[in-house]
């Protein structure tokens, strides 16, 4: 087991230098200028480009980042003077992750309670309901739930606060409708997922030795089905925890959505980078877990001796 963290460990460093080195490229062809603002003078600009080190080879601005980043820092940024780039991150990550952990218990919870209930009710009224419910969840972009959310619970019902983040009552809109979609895609993988394992032989044989049906949907059914959702829970987790720019803009959160869109538009390259970089580290992070659990759930593909 150990070998096989090991592998998958290397593998995520390599992926994420690739990662590093393809974004600084990449973001210097992005059309505009940091500092294209009218205003300025070319004197100013040229002070500017300077200060930044932007006047040096693309080749020396990429050792001065990559020796800074091996030191934690991200730079500073363009748009946002005397704020640095780790200063916005751990001022909108939290929010970001918050609402993304509230979002994944509902949507994970639910999810695999639905696709299961659907599952062992084929056919049935609650099976329909419950495949309803998930074509409904992946039809529907994230911004139409939360302004169906705001509006019914929060215009016409008046039960919750439509935005702001001030309080627990206060993130269950945005959870909700920010976790939907995964919750729907969820339910629909653990159905289908449920529904191959139960034809199995080894479910007919433990049927035949005479094991409870409880037993059975548990020990065996539950416990080979839920392979696939470990499997897509990796991105969808660093996806959701780092935020979706359109639910905080609805729901006005200060996550790191509206930063990292605004960073685009103002061709903020340090900004661009730093985003990029710490989405990627923790995508790339929560892949290596979904990997490890993939090794702990299923000893078959763990990598061994032969």
């Amino acid at each position: 087991m150990a070998k096989y963290i090991l592998k998958r460990a290397l593998a995520a460093i390599v992926t994420l230098f690739v990662l590093i080195t393809v974004v600084f490229f990449l973001v210097r062809l992005i059309p505009g200028d940091p500092f294209n603002d009218p205003k300025l003078t070319d004197t100013v600009r040229e002070n500017l480009y300077e200060y930044y080190g932007f006047d040096k080879p693309l080749v020396v601005q990429y050792g001065i980042y990559m020796n800074n980043l091996l030191h934690g820092d991200l730079g500073p940024s363009t748009r946002y003077m005397n704020r640095t780039v780790n200063d916005m991150i751990f001022e909108s990550f939290p929010y970001s992750a918050d609402l993304g952990i509230r979002a994944l218990v509902f949507a994970v919870s639910f999810g695999l309670v639905l696709g299961i209930l659907a599952a062992l009710n084929r056919g049935k009224k609650l099976d329909v309901v419950c495949v309803l419910v998930a074509i409904l969840g992946t039809s529907i972009p994230d911004f139409i739930m939360g302004a169906i959310l705001q509006y019914v619970f929060g215009v016409k019902w008046g039960l919750l606060p439509v935005a702001q983040y001030k309080g627990i009552e206060y993130t269950i809109l945005p959870a909700a409708a920010l976790g939907f979609y995964t919750l729907a895609s969820v339910s629909k993988l653990m159905r289908s997922s449920m529904l191959e394992v139960v034809s199995q032989d080894y479910i007919k044989t433990a049927k035949a030795k005479g094991l409870s049906q409880g037993r059975i949907t548990f020990r065996h059914q539950i416990r080979n089905a839920i392979m696939p959702v470990i499997t897509v829970l990796g991105p969808t987790v660093a996806s959701v925890l780092t935020g979706t720019f359109v639910v905080e803009s609805i729901f006005a959160i200060p996550g790191m959505g509206k930063y990292y869109v605004d960073s685009v538009n103002n061709s903020d390259y340090s900004m661009i980078l730093g985003m990029t970089i710490f989405y990627g580290a923790f995508l790339i992070l929560c892949n290596l877990i979904v990997d490890i659990a993939y090794g702990l759930v299923d000893p078959r593909i763990r990598i061994g001796k032969k």
